[in-house]
């Protein structure tokens, strides 16, 4: 950033000053994937294998009945795409782990940018990516019998990019708490992850499950972001949509609150 930049930013008090920062630490951001576009890439094989080879075997296992009429692909499309974020978004706090080691972390803290402009920036930066992962597994899958509904999908996939913001967030707030303790960030991600996954209904129709499955599900904020990818998928908007949409927000909102204080109590 130039001196004269710096100087822009001092002037700018109040939203207006948050607003600019936080434009300056998504560039910063969005720089690696951009400068490194095979590991956006290379994310994508994961997803790919669960379509290819985890599918025909669910649609064996549980029947077309389970899929509400919809063929398994068009079921199983949006729950893969969800993964993509929940995993994608859920591992983003190692990066500012790594940086809090390496020292990085602390040079950014010298800069004059607010200080709620290098949470919020980060967590904007995870929208992108899973808009572009998720549009290329979309468009993968349509020589295979995926019907594309454009513009039901991109509704679908800004659902899902603000729910990876609050993720994001909350990964960040994660690896700040955790600081120098690195087991504690992945004993709790992976500990949160499978059972927020699996009583989602991502892999298998929760409704095959028993009904304590089925209670807890409804405690689960991706429970209804899944369904609302599902109804966007298969070419419809009604109430999951709406669901969905309030879950995502709720999960943006609480995750930068969250992720906010959590950085401003570590420089404290």
């Amino acid at each position: 950033m130039t001196s004269l930049a710096a100087s822009e930013v001092r002037e700018k008090p109040g939203l207006g000053r948050i607003l600019r920062d936080t434009k300056y630490v998504f560039w910063r951001e969005m720089l690696l994937p951009l400068r490194d576009p095979f590991s956006l890439i290379f994310s994508l094989i994961q997803p790919l294998v669960f379509l290819g080879l985890f599918g025909p075997l669910l649609g064996a296992a549980v029947g077309a009945p389970a899929f509400g009429g919809q063929s398994t692909l068009q079921w199983f499309l949006p729950g893969v795409v969800v993964m993509i974020a929940l995993f994608g978004t859920s591992m983003t706090g190692s990066n500012l782990q790594y940086e809090l080691m390496t020292g990085s972390y602390e040079r950014i803290l010298a800069t004059p940018l607010s200080r709620s402009s290098l949470m919020i920036g980060r967590a904007l930066k995870e929208w992108a990516p899973l808009v572009v992962q998720g549009l290329l597994i979309a468009l993968v899958c349509i020589p295979f019998g995926f019907v594309f509904y454009p513009l039901h999908v991109l509704i679908g996939l800004v659902i899902l990019g603000i729910f990876g913001i609050g993720l994001g967030a909350l990964s960040y707030a994660l690896a700040l708490v955790s600081q120098n303790k690195e087991w504690i960030f992945w004993g709790v991600q992976q500990t949160l992850l499978f059972p927020l996954m699996i009583l989602s209904g991502i892999m298998l129709p929760i409704e095959a499950g028993p009904a304590w499955m089925k209670t807890a599900s409804l405690f689960n904020p991706l429970t209804y972001l899944v369904n609302a990818e599902r109804e966007l998928f298969a070419g419809s908007f009604g109430t999951d949509t709406l669901l969905g949409l309030l879950a995502a927000s709720v999960t943006a909102a609480v995750g930068l609150v969250v992720g906010v204080k959590a950085i401003n109590r570590n420089i404290k």
